[in-house]
């Protein structure tokens, strides 16, 4: 059995063959600079090697090109945003990380494909039409029972991680959106291109979808489980890269009684 640091390793360098395999590392805020970690050697690094070329990326992306801080509404606000929406933002990262991660690696496509799933339909029916679908249950929670049915969807999904992402970084703008929930804004977009693509690449793999020729119908033949497997290790690494920017951003200007939310 290969040592995980070695099918971490494996997995970067399948993303690049010419140039050197990176790991996880958060551009700056200007998209001008990018910050990059040492390469990785697939026969030396170790798991916990990768994780911190990847935190030290970040602390010289952080000191050379620091973006400039927003606020929240009030404390008051930003503490019950964080405390709401952090836990699923955190508890997906560590999903990514280690369950999703393991599926890509051992080629788990039904593992791919639960860790990105969505919740039923009727649910989802549920969360847009919630003043007329919520039970009385639903009623009485805070939220409604959005959390609730957040969790009947996949790992790393839009519905339990990337929309907690997505409301958590509204915060930070007041009558108008500020450039910091802007620029999170965009990373989480970004995760939802990724999140969306690998689990098409699942259906396909699975045969649950058919594929209309070429790598994601994009012509040509239908896409080798070997080419699909690829693809998600390169998804994987650039919606890594992305999640670390979210992050990046996210603690910059953070009070210091709040945690900063940890990285890949």
């Amino acid at each position: 059995m290969k040592p995980v640091g070695t099918i971490i390793a494996a997995l970067a360098a399948a993303a690049s063959v010419s140039s050197p395999a990176l790991a996880f590392s958060p551009s700056s805020s200007s998209g001008k600079n990018r910050f990059t970690t040492h390469c990785l050697e697939a026969e030396a690094q170790t798991r916990g090697d990768f994780l911190a070329t990847a935190t030290a990326a970040v602390a010289t992306a952080a000191i050379v090109n620091p973006v400039r801080p927003a606020y929240a509404r009030g404390r008051a606000t930003l503490d019950q945003a964080y405390e709401r929406y952090t836990p699923r933002i955190i508890e997906g990262g560590a999903f990514y990380k280690k369950n999703l991660y393991g599926a890509i690696a051992k080629g788990d496509w039904k593992g791919i494909l639960a860790g990105t799933a969505e919740p039923p339909k009727l649910i989802i029916i549920f969360c847009v039409r919630h003043h007329l679908k919520r039970t009385k249950e639903d009623k009485a929670l805070q939220d409604g029972g959005i959390a609730r049915r957040a969790a009947l969807a996949g790992g790393f999904s839009d519905s339990r991680v990337l929309s907690a992402m997505d409301l958590f970084a509204s915060t930070f703008s007041e009558s108008s959106i500020s450039p910091k929930t802007k620029s999170m804004k965009a990373e989480v977009e970004k995760l939802r291109e990724v999140v969306e693509a690998l689990n098409k690449a699942a259906r396909i793999a699975t045969g649950e979808e058919k594929s209309s020729g070429g790598l994601f119908g994009m012509g040509g033949k239908a896409p080798s489980q070997g080419e699909l497997a690829k693809e998600v290790k390169d998804l994987y690494l650039k919606g890594g890269n992305a999640y670390n920017q979210y992050v990046f951003i996210a603690n910059d200007g953070l009070p210091v009684q709040l945690a900063k939310l940890p990285f890949l």
